[in-house]
């Protein structure tokens, strides 16, 4: 079994030593990956927790043809976390490397074959996942959010442009993130989904809980329908921090302010709070709206400069990591942490 590094040495009665964070970030895709690959420069003790509803792409081929768990978001979380040495970023290159051609390998990433590989060949999703960290030497472990596949259904106004007023269900990650009209809510398939255990406990046991950025409906949202994920996050001691997009998602949040974005989230986990909400200044053009919507979330708002300077809409990660390294000092670093 693999081990992994960075754990800070405890003090006697359960302190650690120095200013080494127990993180858990929690999302999918791009979005996850920029808080992974920000939060990897600040702490040695990491945790990503990935949404498995996928069903685009490389990953819906093997989840089809293998019955396995979407390992797309996955990968992408192993590869955020590899290092900024040539060994981390070759290993990331490399898993992120898809086949060209026309033949059946055409389009599958290298890390995602080499993932279900590692699954069928040891029959445990968290111990496969941390072998494929320690070949990458990567900065954290990955877990899946539940050990099933699931299915991502949102209801949608107006996904019928003809049809402006009427509600329908839109199944599939890779549907909905990309849907016209309005969602409306999402739930996942099957309903209440077992939590991968590892994961609960990682919330449970961490300092500060990160949620977000990422495709509000299809990858952030989602954890929060696991009911043991969302026990868990509603009773860790850790504190939590709320990070919004850059910009809205074309499809899946058009229109959506950032003070909307926290609205559709309370309104999926109503008892779920938040000490903080991080966004980045030029992204807020009503700031006493966001600071209102935090408040009843039970957080202050945080404005910062994420954003990389190419106007990519993406963020940087030593602004980001800036920004998260920040928050951990200034909102109470000490009090929360055993």
């Amino acid at each position: 079994m693999p081990e992994r590094g960075g754990r800070a040495a405890a003090r006697p009665g359960g302190r650690r030593r120095g200013t080494n964070p127990k993180v858990v970030a929690l999302g999918g895709g791009q979005g996850l990956s920029a808080s992974l690959a920000a939060l990897r420069r600040i702490t040695g003790d990491l945790t990503a927790v990935v949404t498995v509803a996928d069903d685009g792409g490389s990953s819906g081929r093997l989840r089809d043809e293998l019955g396995v768990l979407p390992p797309g978001d996955l990968r992408k979380a192993l590869a955020a976390l590899c290092g900024d040495d040539d060994w981390g970023q070759t290993w990331a290159r490399v898993i992120q490397h898809r086949f060209a051609g026309e033949g059946e390998l055409q389009g599958h990433a290298v890390g995602n074959l080499l993932i279900v590989a590692l699954w069928e060949q040891l029959g445990d999703h968290v111990r496969a996942l941390e072998w494929v960290g320690r070949l990458l030497g990567a900065h954290g472990r990955v877990l899946p959010m539940s050990a099933v596949p699931l299915e991502l259904e949102a209801l949608v106004r107006g996904h019928d442009p003809s049809r402006a007023e009427d509600v329908d269900t839109v199944r599939g990650q890779a549907t909905v993130a990309l849907t016209p009209g309005e969602v409306q809510s999402v739930h996942l398939v099957p309903a209440d989904p077992p939590a991968v255990p590892e994961a609960v406990e990682a919330v449970l046991d961490a300092d500060w809980v990160v949620l977000g950025p990422g495709s509000w409906f299809s990858s952030v949202i989602p954890h929060l329908l696991v009911p043991e994920l969302l026990d868990a996050l509603t009773e860790t001691k850790a504190r939590r921090v709320l990070s919004l997009n850059l910009a809205p998602q074309p499809g899946e949040t058009s229109g959506f302010s950032p003070q909307r974005h926290l609205e559709v989230l309370a309104r999926h986990a109503p008892k779920l709070a938040f000490d903080v909400v991080l966004a980045d200044e030029a992204a807020v053009p009503d700031r006493e709206s966001l600071t209102e919507a935090a408040e009843r979330l039970g957080g202050t708002v945080e404005l910062a400069p994420v954003a990389a300077p190419d106007s990519s809409a993406k963020h940087d990660p030593e602004l980001l990591a800036a920004a998260y390294d920040r928050i951990f000092r200034m909102h109470g670093r000490i009090g929360p942490w055993r």
